[in-house]
C-alpha cells in the first residue's frame, strides 16, 4: 500500500492510472476508521481495479463552536486497517498541503445545504464541498463511495457532481453498523 502526502505526487499517480486505463474507486474519510468505512472500501474493491482512501481531517467543515483539535485521530491504526482491507493507495495530505497560506476559494451548493444539519452548522457543507472538490481533482476516480447514513451529505455531493459536471459516479452504500448499533 502506497501512502501519498502531496498533491503533486497524487496528481502524478493519477496520470499514471489514467494512462494505464485502470479504474479507481475513492473512499474519502477523516480517519478514525470503523466498520462503516471498511464496508465502503469493500464495495470499492469489488467495483474497481484500484482503491484509494483519503484521510484528511478537514478544518473547513468545523464550526466556531466545534473543536477541530479534539477530533480523534489514530493514523497508525487507520493505515494498518486500510492495508489489511486491500487499499491500493492512501492519500494523506496535511492541512498546509490542502490549504496553503493565502487559500481563498470555496465551493458552495445552495438550498439543500440550508436545512437540517446545514441549518445548525452554518458553513459546514461549504467545507465539505470544497474538500471533496479538491480530493476528486487530485485523485481523479471513476467512482466515489459514501455511506447512506450521511443522507444530506450524499444529496449535497450528488448535486455538486451533477451541477459541475464531474466525471465521477457517486455510489451510495447501505449503512454498516457496529454490533452494538
Amino acid at each position: 500500500m502506497e501512502v501519498i502526502e502531496t498533491i503533486a505526487r497524487m496528481l502524478a499517480r493519477q496520470a499514471e492510472w489514467r494512462k494505464s486505463g485502470r479504474e479507481v474507486g475513492l473512499v474519502m474519510t477523516m480517519g478514525y476508521l470503523h466498520e462503516g468505512h471498511l464496508g465502503l472500501v469493500e464495495r470499492a474493491r469489488a467495483e474497481n481495479e484500484l482503491v484509494v482512501t483519503s484521510i484528511f481531517v478537514n478544518p473547513l467543515q468545523f464550526g466556531p463552536k466545534e473543536d477541530f483539535g479534539r477530533y480523534p485521530r489514530k493514523p497508525e491504526q487507520d493505515l494498518a486497517m486500510l492495508e489489511k482491507a486491500g487499499v491500493t493507495t492512501v492519500y494523506f495530505p496535511s492541512v498546509e498541503e490542502m490549504y496553503p497560506t493565502g487559500f481563498q476559494t470555496s465551493v458552495e451548493v445552495s438550498e439543500i445545504t440550508e436545512v437540517l444539519e446545514g441549518a445548525i452548522r452554518p458553513g459546514h457543507f461549504r467545507g465539505v464541498t470544497t474538500v471533496v472538490t479538491k480530493l476528486l481533482h487530485a485523485i481523479g476516480p471513476q467512482r466515489t463511495y459514501f455511506g447512506q447514513k450521511d443522507a444530506q451529505q450524499v444529496a449535497v455531493i450528488q448535486r455538486m457532481v451533477r451541477d459541475l459536471n464531474f466525471p465521477v459516479q457517486v455510489v451510495v452504500v447501505p449503512t454498516r453498523r457496529e454490533p452494538d448499533g
